[in-house]
C-alpha cells in the first residue's frame, strides 16, 4: 500500500503539488483546532507531501507557537520552535529541521493539536505513516502522559481510504484534511 500511495505522489507535478498546498492551508486554517491553538506541533513538508509551509507561515503570523521535529539517530523526535522558512536547515533523509535550540522530546506535550505526516487514513481514522515509527513514538509519549490534543493529518484527496493496515500501538486521528475538504472522526 505505501509503494502504491508514494507511487502516486511521484506523478504529481510541482503545480499539483503548490496548487494543493495552497488549497491544504486554506481548509486547515479554517479547522477550530488551529483557530484556538496557542501551540501547533507540526512539521515541514518536503518533496511530494502535501505542502505545510503556507500553513506553517500562516500560523505563526497569527501567534501560533509552532513546534518542528528533529530527527534523532534513534528516529525519535526532538522538537524545535519553528521561526521561519530562512531558519530551516537541510537535515537527514532529505528533511529540514528548525535551526533553533531543541526542546527535548516531551516539547510535543504541550501542543494543543498535533499535525501529523501520513501516507493515508482510513474510514476509522487510523492512519498509515511511511512506517519509521517516530510518529508512533510521539502518539505514544502524548498518550502516556494523558494529553489528548486534536491529532489532524494533512493528505491529497485520493488518500483518504476505507481501510489501511492497523498494528495494536497506533492510534486513530481526529481528523484529516485535504484539498478538498475535513473529514472528523470519533477518536
Amino acid at each position: 500500500m505505501r509503494g502504491e500511495l508514494l507511487g502516486a505522489r511521484r506523478l504529481l507535478t510541482p503545480d499539483d503539488v503548490s496548487r494543493a498546498a495552497e488549497e491544504l492551508a486554506r481548509q486547515a486554517l479554517g479547522l477550530p483546532e488551529l483557530a484556538a491553538a496557542g501551540t501547533v506541533a507540526a512539521y515541514v513538508s518536503v518533496g511530494r507531501e502535501p505542502g505545510t509551509r503556507a500553513l506553517l507561515d500562516a500560523l505563526r503570523t497569527r501567534g501560533v507557537r509552532v513546534l518542528l521535529p528533529v530527527l534523532q539517530s534513534d528516529n525519535d523526535l526532538d522538537w524545535a520552535h519553528y521561526e521561519g522558512a530562512d531558519r530551516l536547515e537541510p537535515a537527514g533523509r532529505g528533511l529540514l529541521e528548525p535551526s533553533g535550540p531543541r526542546l527535548g522530546p516531551d516539547a510535543v506535550l504541550g501542543a494543543d493539536t498535533v499535525l501529523l505526516p501520513g501516507l493515508a487514513v482510513d474510514a476509522r481514522g487510523m492512519r498509515l505513516g511511511r512506517g519509521g515509527g517516530s510518529y508512533d513514538r510521539v502518539l505514544a509519549r502524548i498518550a502516556a502522559a494523558g494529553h489528548d490534543p486534536a491529532r489532524v493529518v494533512l493528505l491529497y484527496a485520493n488518500e483518504v481510504v476505507a481501510r489501511v493496515p492497523e498494528e495494536p500501538h497506533d492510534h486513530p486521528v481526529h481528523a484529516v484534511v485535504t484539498p478538498r475538504g475535513v473529514t472528523r472522526f470519533t477518536a
